[in-house]
């Protein structure tokens, strides 16, 4: 079942590129009847081991099919961080999928008790802070193992101090199912 997911995130990339509209939405749909269920993506994009786009959905809001391709479409060509994916770079570029699970706020009471509840590796986390916003998806747990470090990112990811937890802010979990 996961790769029909990569599939029709690279179609959707190759179509964009050609001009075209190449996937059979009705036809799939017939096959995966999940895929016309509301659901969320992230669509992360590498090239030669390097982040190259990353765009996705934190709150399901339309079929999962119409998710994959939009958020496949925006990694590709509108993540602000890059030029648009040319036509020399699909080739190489790796795709990844991730299926999030509805995000669940968490009641905490100080930093402390935050440490002591998220689980690094498994949590994606959602952070809200005056009317700003940021996530980062469990993968980046990866990279950022320590959380102080993690949340400082996370909180200068929103265009807030690297110490927003102080003034604590909402916070929300959620987890993945990683497609690559």
């Amino acid at each position: 079942m996961g790769q029909i997911y990569l599939d029709i995130a690279k179609k959707a990339i190759e179509d964009a590129l050609y001009s075209r509209d190449t996937i059979e939405r009705e036809k799939i749909v017939e096959v995966y009847p999940m895929l016309a269920e509301k659901g969320a993506v992230f669509v992360t994009l590498n090239l030669h081991g390097h982040l190259r786009g990353c765009i996705g959905s934190l709150v399901a809001h339309r079929p999962l099919i119409d998710d994959l391709i939009d958020n496949a479409c925006s990694a590709a060509f509108k993540d602000p961080r890059f030029f648009p994916l040319s036509m020399q770079e699909l080739d190489d570029v790796e795709i990844e999928v991730s299926l999030l699970s509805p995000p669940e706020v968490l009641e905490y009471s100080s930093i402390a008790d935050l440490k002591a509840k998220v689980r690094p590796g498994i949590d994606g986390v959602v952070l809200t802070l005056y009317g700003r916003r940021a996530t980062f998806l469990p993968q980046v747990w990866d990279e950022l193992p320590d959380f102080d470090l993690f949340f400082s990112h996370l909180c200068q990811k929103a265009g807030l101090q690297s110490s927003c937890l102080a003034e604590h802010p909402k916070i929300e979990l959620y987890q993945v199912e990683k497609i690559k």
